[in-house]
């Protein structure tokens, strides 16, 4: 069984429709996947649909947003109830906080003298984005002369150390795992960076953290030992994805992932 529990859909800041996503997992010999988009569950419904059709396995999941000291930390949702009203609140304030978050980042690219519109920023989202987020801004700056790549735009003006930069500020880690655990879900940290592993995992499985999210196609081979020893050690499943977003990064879906023997107590957790 080949899986990648992490694939973000236009309903976020991919750039392919759920159901070009499934039929694209398909066709990469994928058995299992999760759509984990940003802060929204919105494409999950249509992309399961689509999944019965070509016979790939679509888990229910999300990407929340959180802020530790000025710094993203996202967990990853599995498995949730759609309809909990947790999750549906959270849909709703993170629509409006990204929005906020986005002008303010336009706002502190104009004080650089790099002028991109907010429509602009939205043209790249589409008809389906429910959410806004950098990788659009990216594309906006290309489309705008600024940048000749969405990685250069990373690289020189939106990425987590420059200036432009806005922390969503949305929750913390420990109320991205309780808000994961309120909606039903199994809560595993995504692409947890090092340096915080060790000062912010006691609180967050504190308040519920079940995993880290170990197995991921630029993950160094020490990073990846780590982790394994650390949820080895603690008690902790372990998920792998490939955080796909578009082919335009490089990969194919399908290129990179994981087995059912690495994620088992995973799998397990979620009846599958």
């Amino acid at each position: 069984m080949r899986l990648d529990l992490h694939i973000h859909t236009t309903a976020s800041d991919g750039s392919w429709s759920p159901e070009a996503v499934v039929r694209g997992a398909a066709k990469g010999g994928l058995d299992v996947i999760a759509i984990a988009d940003h802060d929204t569950t919105a494409a999950v419904s249509e992309a399961q649909r689509v999944g019965r059709e070509v016979n790939v396995q679509v888990v229910t999941a999300i990407e929340v947003s959180s802020s530790f000291q000025g710094r993203d930390v996202h967990v990853l949702g599995y498995f949730v109830d759609l309809e909990a009203p947790a999750l549906r609140d959270h849909e709703r304030r993170a629509g409006g906080r990204r929005e906020d978050r986005m002008r303010e980042m336009l706002d502190r690219l104009r004080e650089q003298g790099i002028d991109v519109p907010y429509a602009a920023v939205e043209a790249e989202a589409g008809p389906e984005g429910v959410v806004i987020g950098r990788p659009h801004l990216a594309k906006a700056l290309v489309a705008a002369g600024h940048v000749s790549s969405v990685n250069e735009a990373f690289l020189r003006l939106i990425g987590d150390d420059h200036e432009a930069f806005v922390p969503m500020e949305l929750l913390d880690p420990v109320g991205a795992v309780s808000l994961i655990g309120e909606s039903g879900g199994v809560a595993m940290w995504a692409h947890p960076p090092g340096d915080l592993v060790d000062t912010l995992l006691p609180s967050m499985t504190k308040a519920g953290l079940r995993g880290l999210e170990v197995y991921r196609p630029r993950s160094k081979r020490a990073e990846v030992l780590r982790y394994e020893s650390i949820c080895k050690t603690a008690g902790l499943l372990m998920s792998g994805g490939s955080d796909w977003h578009s082919p335009e990064w490089g990969n194919a879906l399908g290129d990179f992932h994981v087995t059912a023997d690495e994620i088992e107590g995973l799998l397990e957790a979620g009846g599958l």
